[in-house]
């Protein structure tokens, strides 16, 4: 009986979460561990079923980039990197399209669709959905006058989301899978984009009530290394500021502040090696990453 009362506390505390987020959108960023190991394919695939039978939108970003590095290894060619940034030219382009577009997208739509969803794997060209512009970063030399401008060869930023294809698939109860490749139509090209990015610009196009990134650390830890639940802007800023908050973790972070900054409802940086971590993070009031909100 204990038992079964314990079960029955879980389904009433997710109650409220499950009418404040009925017919709304979340948009998950999917990576790290939980996209290598099988045990969590299968929880990861699992959870997206369950939001989408329960009334929830999700819509499911993904990234690739041991994947591509692994068959990049395989066909001898070196992988470059420029502040944390893949190089890409040609060539290596049409790796990325493969591998993010073929092989790890139709892997996770297989893991949803096997687990009782219905997915449709895309990428950014399919309907225009994601469309780019090339990116070149800029940095500091000071043998030069003015900063050194770095071309990554097909690295891209995403110009506009065009949300049409997401909505359609919405409305049909599809499960929406998208690989971060980009199209600019005017030069015919595409491009490698990072997945947070995607993901955050996809949350702020679409509306969505919150942005998810999984990932491989349980979320912000203070100095002490103790988890910080929930966050606003103001301490944020301030974690950055005195550098508790530092190296990979601030793109990540800033993602998650413009997500809030341009409409998005909240965004959360979760730990993927934990199973069914999505689930736990969205419906128990204690959660297991951080939720940064405006206020």
């Amino acid at each position: 009986m204990k038992h079964a009362d314990a079960r029955a506390r879980t389904l009433i505390e997710a109650l409220p979460y499950l009418q404040r987020f009925a017919d709304q959108t979340i948009v998950i960023k999917y990576g790290g561990h939980a996209m290598v190991e099988n045990d969590l394919k299968r929880s990861f695939a699992m959870d997206i079923t369950l939001l989408k039978q329960v009334g929830i939108n999700p819509v499911v970003i993904h990234g690739g980039g041991p994947q591509i590095g692994q068959l990049l290894d395989k066909i001898g060619k070196e992988s470059h990197f420029i502040e944390g940034m893949r190089v890409t030219d040609r060539e290596t382009m049409d790796i990325v399209e493969m591998v993010l577009a073929g092989l790890v997208n139709k892997e996770i739509v297989a893991n949803i669709n096997s687990a009782g969803g219905k997915a449709v794997g895309l990428s950014g060209k399919d309907g225009g959905l994601i469309c780019a512009r090339k990116l070149a970063i800029k940095r500091n030399a000071p043998e030069l006058d003015v900063p050194e401008i770095i071309d990554l060869g097909h690295v891209g930023q995403v110009h506009h989301i065009n949300t049409d294809i997401l909505h359609i698939l919405e409305k049909d109860r599809f499960v929406p899978v998208i690989a971060p490749v980009g199209y600019h139509k005017d030069e015919s090209q595409s491009y490698n984009i990072n997945a947070d990015l995607v993901a955050a610009a996809i949350a702020r196009a679409m509306g969505a009530a919150k942005l998810v990134l999984l990932t491989d650390v349980p979320g912000v830890l203070d100095r002490q290394k103790t988890l910080l639940s929930s966050l606003n802007r103001q301490q944020t800023e301030n974690l950055i500021a005195d550098g508790t908050i530092a190296g990979g973790m601030i793109p990540k972070v800033q993602c998650c502040l413009d997500a809030i900054q341009h409409g998005v409802g909240q965004a959360h940086i979760i730990d993927g090696r934990i199973p069914h971590a999505l689930l736990l993070e969205l419906f128990t009031d204690e959660g297991v990453g951080t939720v940064f909100e405006e206020l």
